[in-house]
């Protein structure tokens, strides 16, 4: 128990708890596999690596090019570790070139390069560094909705990283539930909208950091972690 609280402390996570039969049919049948009781299965819901996560990834983001170029809601917003992946880049970057609006909230090492033009000028690359250490992987699609919250969201254990998708056991999973999906888009507009502990990458590779301007307010002006905790004070104290 006292390593995971010192976990606790130090990092950024989400997670899911599901009673979803498809989901937890999954979850069955991958740990049937790990253990060698089953052969290589079919998932219903989950993005499985090295089995279909990748191809299921490239699906959406070519998804999303379809939505853009027939004229409805389009974007990506991705929140991960780093981004290595031959084809995932070249996926993203073929997105922007079709105007689809892509974030990527990296914290280490992003291989590809935002603000490129022709390539991808569409892309805008930044990372969050400050007291917590940014774990989690939220992966969001429009998916042609208008609000946030009715697009797709997945979260999961995997970065796209070659040795992620193509070479470990990953999982990820899609979030159905409402509430759940608008916690998720909180997040994300949280670290978008972070002008305190965000660095942005330059169309050189280079980062800057972020400064609020003098009128901010919000996590603009105080900080993705600083910003969440207050959130979260608030929130405990209305209970």
């Amino acid at each position: 128990m006292g390593s995971e609280i010192k976990t606790a402390r130090l990092y950024t996570d989400v997670g899911l708890l599901t009673c979803d039969p498809a989901i937890t049919a999954d979850v069955v049948n991958l740990f049937h596999y790990l253990t060698g009781a089953a052969r290589t299965p079919r998932y219903q819901r989950l993005l499985i690596a090295p089995t279909n996560m990748r191809q299921r990834f490239l699906e959406r983001i070519e998804r999303e090019i379809d939505n853009q170029r027939a004229g409805r809601p389009a974007r990506i917003v991705a929140k991960m570790n780093q981004v290595e992946d031959l084809e995932m880049a070249r996926a993203l970057s073929a997105a922007s070139q079709a105007g689809v609006p892509v974030d990527l909230i990296v914290r280490g090492f992003c291989c590809l390069i935002a603000g490129v033009p022709g390539w991808t000028e569409n892309v805008r690359v930044r990372s969050i560094i400050g007291r917590f250490l940014e774990h989690s992987r939220i992966f969001h699609f429009a998916n042609g909705q208008e609000d946030p919250a009715d697009g797709e969201f997945i979260i999961g254990s995997a970065d796209w990283m070659h040795r992620n998708l193509s070479a470990r056991v990953e999982a990820a999973t899609p979030v159905a539930d409402r509430t759940a999906r608008e916690q998720l888009w909180e997040i994300l507009e949280i670290c978008l909208h972070d002008n305190r502990q965000s660095w942005l990458m330059q169309p050189d590779g280079t980062y800057i950091q972020s400064r609020p301007a003098k009128n901010a307010a919000g996590p603009a002006a105080t900080g993705t972690h600083a910003w969440l905790m207050e959130l979260t004070r608030q929130r405990t104290a209305a209970i």
